[in-house]
């Protein structure tokens, strides 16, 4: 028994022994620790625990064996793992022990992870054991394992969308595969969350839809005229379901369906007179439907074929046009505007809707006789013949536009201008000569122009045996010359009319015309230059551009003479618009004829087959040519004053519009700056906002005719007269006749001003005439604006001398006492005897009787024409009118009877000084028209009185002559 316990003390003490002796064993750190070569872990954003697969475990062999369950080592330290070490440049994580025994451990975030920032990170890890002894020596590492860890997303992001929004355009009638592709982007970084899984339109009932890739495309086909855009809100969802942050806008535009044609073009372009150039097509650009083209061309016509002749044009006279184009200065003008100059187109019928232009119209039955002497023509001579024409449809018979023929027993036609079958025909028929040779007579040219029912400008040079023929400045050689033998000669005179043809043999005309004609002129002795005749066509009005230096080289412009059309070609759009936009509509008239101009653009697009490949329809519109601003022609001066009658008679005469003024205004609305106060209540009160102002302008006048009123001028004893060399030296020409004179020409106001101030009346048989009166009228562009009638009246004062009394013819001298006797009491002096008492006294009254009846007379009348004067000068005043009253008194004198005494005619100037005196201070208190009235005639009843009362002691009789 005691042996059997001995043994086991014996066993227990060798396994204490053996335990002790391994851990001394154990105590010495042998092995390194050991851990996976790789690692690979997932960690949450915004987490900091990571899962590692495999999990992260440290061994090492050194660690103690346990054998019994109830058994622990607590007492070494060898084999446990201290911790971990990880490698790499700013790893965002650690490793952490959680039981050393074991080597279990575990890697987590340092901060918060960002997988936006950083989707995968990777480093190495190393385990350490705690060495040997209580200070860790001998400590040993485990090699270096590679960790791999992903960040895991979190749907923290909403979609956005790349644009703020988007536009695009269709076209009408047309469903689209896509029409434009919307797109978003998520900002998350896993492929779930960061994906776009979807799009939709908020926008409730619109004809479109989008699929999941962004692509917009229409449900129906769209309509331009029901809506021309559609505004659609669309929104996108990730895969995580988020929702787009904001919705964007989608603006789809529709087009009608697309047509080729010129885009932004004006109907109606409005032209204020005075402005210059006006573009006519200042946004206008050509749309092609994005064909592809080789070549552009466009023809923009102006349309003026109603305005006046063809275009407009200044309406002067035609001989004032040809003086002002330089034309030779013996133009005989066969249309005149009718005048006192020039009546024989009185009754004809004329156009009266282009402004002035003076146009007439033969209906067939019409014509009209140049008086002789108007035109000396010698066919031997050059000589141009030129006229405006509208003419059409043409007819087998002949109208006549200009034709001389014998004036009587014969129908023989010397030269004619007429129509035929759409001809234009010149007729030469030359004097009879030595040799009666064949000549050329009739000159034909076959021309459109002459029966298209447009106005056309037709010269000819004649220069016999060549004529040549312009055509609205263009030249048109004949297609047929016929000769005919000369005239035989007659003493028959010739009859020149127009519209028709004189049969002399019949007293008829015939061949009449059918068309309008106007400015028909013949002109001797010399023929026309190309330079004047192209100034006679050339219009006022046009189509002008100004090229830009970038397109010049790219594009051709051209126009067609008076530039009422052009052609421009080109092979690139973009320079094709520009010149297009650059294309101007001019005018250069002052006043030009209002009214509309159609315009018109054609145009052919030929593309890379050298065919035309889209169709352009015209393009038209028109230029509306405002009414111009009418000039106000006002006439003014003295237009009253007296003047003895020497200076009627005199070599000089009187002037009759020595203070004249011409002044032009015109009247037009302006807009006024109203008071900062009164601004805002005259707003709504259109009364306020404009006002009427008066402005003078400059601009010239081609006519001023002064007329003499009541009798006509009697070239017997009067006369108006005017310095030929002052009126040719200011450019002017004058014509006169028994009704007064007319200046004629283009010139400045201020030239016909000095001129008219030149003009003198003379009347060298004044004794009857005591008033004389003028009216002056001034016009421009013959006679679209007139002036106000300009009326003067001109008085004569007449004087008489003692010794020249009016019945001196009856009173011989030698029955008159000479002056210087003292006067005799009449009922005392002597006579012979009763037979010469019977006898003188009855011629003495008839003498007395007559004297002092003509003195009352003179008396009477004086009071008269003074009242009457006062009374105009009154009314003038209560008009507004300024009259003026130049009396030259230079010439006045005291008549005296000469009946009378000395001291009688000392006591009766006496009483007219008081005479003088009264009215000179009646003039003072400004007494009324009847108070003069009566004044005066109670001073022109006193000498009367007294006449009649001392009428005996104011006669001397000489008795010495008589006989018994």
């Amino acid at each position: 028994m005691q042996l059997r316990k001995y043994k086991h003390f014996a066993s227990v003490v060798g396994l204490v022994l053996g335990v002790l002796c391994a851990v001394e064993a154990a105590k010495v750190n042998k092995h390194k620790p050991w851990i996976e070569t790789t690692y690979h872990g997932i960690v949450t954003e915004n987490d900091d625990k990571v899962l590692l697969d495999p999990p992260l475990i440290a061994l090492d062999k050194d660690a103690p064996l346990r054998y019994a369950e109830s058994f622990e080592v607590t007492f070494t330290k060898e084999g446990e793992i201290c911790g971990f070490r990880i490698h790499g440049q700013n790893v965002p994580f650690e490793a952490v022990v959680l039981d050393k025994s074991t080597g279990e451990g575990v890697i987590r975030a340092k901060d918060k992870l960002d997988c936006e920032l950083q989707k995968e990170h990777t480093f190495t890890i190393q385990a350490y054991d705690c060495g040997e002894g209580p200070d860790g020596e001998n400590m040993k590492k485990s090699h270096k394992a590679t960790v791999h860890i992903q960040v895991s997303d979190v749907n923290e992001y909403s979609p956005v969308f790349k644009e703020k929004s988007y536009k695009a355009t269709v076209i009408e009638g047309k469903k689209y595969d896509s029409i434009l592709k919307v797109e978003a982007v998520d900002a998350d970084c896993s492929f779930q969350f960061s994906q776009i899984c979807s799009y939709e339109i908020v926008t409730p009932d619109v004809p479109f839809t989008v699929d999941k890739d962004g692509f917009i495309k229409n449900t129906e086909k769209l309509n331009y005229s029901k809506e021309r855009m559609y505004k659609l809100t669309v929104t996108a969802y990730d895969c995580g379901k988020n929702r787009a942050s904001e919705d964007v806008l989608v603006k789809i535009n529709i087009k009608p369906t697309c047509k080729p044609g010129w885009q932004g073009f004006n109907k109606r372009i409005e032209y204020e007179p005075g402005t210059g150039s006006l573009a006519l097509f200042p946004s206008m650009h050509l749309d092609t439907c994005e064909e592809p083209i080789t070549s552009i061309q466009a023809n923009i016509e102006l349309e003026t074929s109603h305005i006046g002749k063809g275009c407009d044009r200044d309406t002067y006279s035609e001989k004032s046009l040809h003086k002002l184009c330089g034309a030779s200065t013996d133009t005989v003008e066969l249309l005149p505007a009718p005048s006192s100059s020039a009546n024989w187109t009185v009754g004809l019928p004329t156009d009266n809707g282009h402004d002035s232009d003076q146009v007439f119209e033969f209906n067939g039955t019409q014509a009209i006789k140049v008086p002789e002497g108007v035109v000396r023509l010698t066919l031997k001579e050059p000589f141009t013949i030129s006229v405006w024409m509208r003419h059409g449809p043409g007819t087998r018979e002949k109208e006549t536009i200009l034709c001389n023929s014998d004036k009587s027993d014969m129908n023989r036609h010397h030269y004619s201008l007429y129509v035929h079958n759409c001809r234009l025909v010149l007729l030469l028929r030359q004097d009879p000569e030595e040799t009666d040779n064949y000549k050329p007579a009739e000159f034909h040219w076959k021309l459109d122009q002459v029966c298209d029912k447009e106005w056309h400008h037709y010269l000819l040079n004649v220069e016999f045996p060549s004529v040549a023929l312009f055509v609205d400045g263009a030249t048109f050689e004949p297609f047929l010359v016929t000769e005919d033998y000369p005239l035989h000669s007659t003493k028959i005179d010739t009859q020149l009319t127009v519209g028709a043809c004189w049969q002399g043999g019949n007293s008829r005309m015939s061949q009449f015309f059918h068309g309008n004609l106007a400015g028909l002129m013949i002109r001797s002795g010399k023929l026309e230059n190309k330079k004047v005749i192209d100034c006679l066509y050339t219009c006022k009005e046009g189509l002008d551009v100004q090229l830009p230096e970038e397109v010049a080289s790219t594009v051709k412009v051209e126009f067609n003479p008076n530039q009422s059309s052009l052609t421009v070609e080109g092979d690139d759009i973009e320079a094709f618009d520009k010149v297009m936009q650059h294309i101007s509509y001019l005018n250069s008239r002052q006043f030009p004829t209002p009214g509309i101009r159609h315009l018109r653009v054609s145009t052919t697009v030929k593309c890379f087959n050298e065919e035309t490949c889209i169709s352009v329809p015209d393009a038209e519109g028109y230029v509306m040519v405002l009414q111009p601003e009418e000039p106000k022609i006002s006439l003014s001066g003295i237009d009253h004053f007296a003047r003895g009658a020497a200076e009627f008679e005199s070599p000089e005469g009187v002037t009759l519009f020595p203070e004249l003024r011409i002044v032009s205004t015109i009247t037009r609305e302006v807009e006024v700056d109203a008071e900062p106060e009164a601004s805002e209540g005259a707003e709504d009160d259109p009364t306020v906002q404009e006002t009427v102002v008066s402005e003078e302008i400059m601009h010239n006048l081609d006519t001023c005719e002064v007329t003499a009123m009541g009798e006509e001028l009697d070239g017997e004893h009067e006369t108006l007269e005017l310095d030929q060399s002052q009126v040719q030296q200011h450019g002017l020409e004058i014509t006169s006749s028994n009704l007064g004179l007319v200046l004629t020409g283009v010139n400045t106001m201020a030239n016909y001003e000095q001129v008219l101030h030149l003009i003198r009346y003379k009347n060298w048989h004044t004794e009857a005439l005591f008033d004389r009166k003028f009216k002056l009228v001034c016009s421009e562009l013959n006679g679209r604006y007139i002036s106000n009638d300009f009326r003067v009246e001109v008085n004569v004062i007449h004087t008489a001398n003692p010794m020249d009394h009016a019945n001196n013819a009856m009173v011989q001298p030698n029955f008159i006492n000479p002056v210087h006797h003292a006067s005799v009491d009449l009922s005392g002096h002597n006579l012979v005897n009763a037979h010469q008492a019977s006898v003188v006294p009855s011629a003495a009254t008839i003498v007395i009787v007559v004297c002092v009846s003509f003195l009352v007379f003179m008396i009477i009348l004086g009071v008269f024409r003074i009242r009457s004067a006062h009374q105009r000068t009154i009314r003038d005043t209560e008009g507004g009118k300024e009259n003026e009253m130049d009396w030259d008194d230079s010439a006045l004198t005291i008549t005296v009877n000469p009946m009378e005494t000395y001291e009688d005619q000392h006591s009766s100037e006496e009483e007219e000084e008081e005479e003088e005196e009264s009215e000179d201070g009646e003039e003072e208190d400004d007494i009324t028209s009847a108070e003069s009235e009566s004044s005066e005639d109670e001073e022109a009843g006193e000498p009367e009185d007294q006449q009649g009362t001392s009428r005996q002691q104011q006669l001397e009789w000489d008795d010495s002559t008589l006989t018994y």
